[in-house]
């Protein structure tokens, strides 16, 4: 059984990865549509900018969020104004997981996008219906499978950030010390044997889960979401 403090941690990372997925999935929606259907200058330089956080060192990004988003940051100073604050918060640890996660989401979104038969939206386009009731009830239930399964896997990215978390708002018990963090600190901690079997554990079990809903969810012919 997990003690307080690992439930405490396990239940903060559930919490910032759902709150991360459910944040960034209208701009994964609204990017992965523009990416697929639209024609526009830069598109290749947008594109490379999304899979940074997949190729960066994830410390690097966690900097940068620091630079830019902490107490000392441009715009961390001015959305404090208003109340938001990222440093040293939750807030900043799913502001983290969001970004780590937002690539895998935004190509998934864009996957089933692609699926969907041009030919169906153009038949909803002649029959009068305008380009928000076509996504609406055309190519969003198409691709709903690519898109929910990118969800489960970039809640399960989120669920397992560590780098840029612990680089951006550190480990505080309670406010953002997250699960892959306490594994950390068990590692490096001289007798945290005992805890560290029940951590890993628990967070095998919600990558099994995540991984073998996402493989669920995944369209099951070559042709995608075009025989759904």
């Amino acid at each position: 059984m997990l003690t307080p403090a690992e439930w405490q941690a396990l239940a903060l990372s559930l919490r910032i990865a759902l709150i991360s997925v459910a944040v960034a999935l209208p701009f994964a929606l609204a990017l992965g549509y523009a990416m697929s259907r639209a024609r526009f200058p830069g598109k290749s330089l947008v594109e490379a900018f999304l899979n940074l956080p997949l190729i960066l060192p994830p410390v690097v990004t966690g900097y940068a969020l620091l630079v830019t988003f902490g107490a000392r940051g441009t715009a961390g100073r001015w959305l404090a104004e208003f109340g938001i604050v990222f440093s040293f918060r939750w807030t900043g640890a799913a502001l983290a997981a969001a970004v780590m996660s937002f690539p895998l989401l935004v190509i998934s979104v864009r996957a089933g996008f692609d699926a969907v038969d041009r030919r169906l939206e153009a038949a909803a386009e002649s029959l009068g219906a305008g380009a928000w009731r076509r996504f609406a009830t055309v190519t969003l239930p198409l691709s709903l499978r690519s898109v929910l399964a990118g969800c489960v896997l970039a809640f399960a990215r989120a669920f397992g950030e560590f780098g840029a978390t612990i680089s951006f708002v550190g480990s505080i018990p309670g406010e953002t010390r997250t699960l892959s963090i306490a594994i950390w600190e068990l590692l490096n901690q001289p007798g945290g044997e005992a805890g560290l079997g029940r951590l890993v554990w628990a967070a095998f079990g919600v990558a099994v889960a995540a991984s073998l809903a996402a493989a669920l969810l995944r369209p099951r012919n070559g042709a995608g979401e075009r025989d759904a």
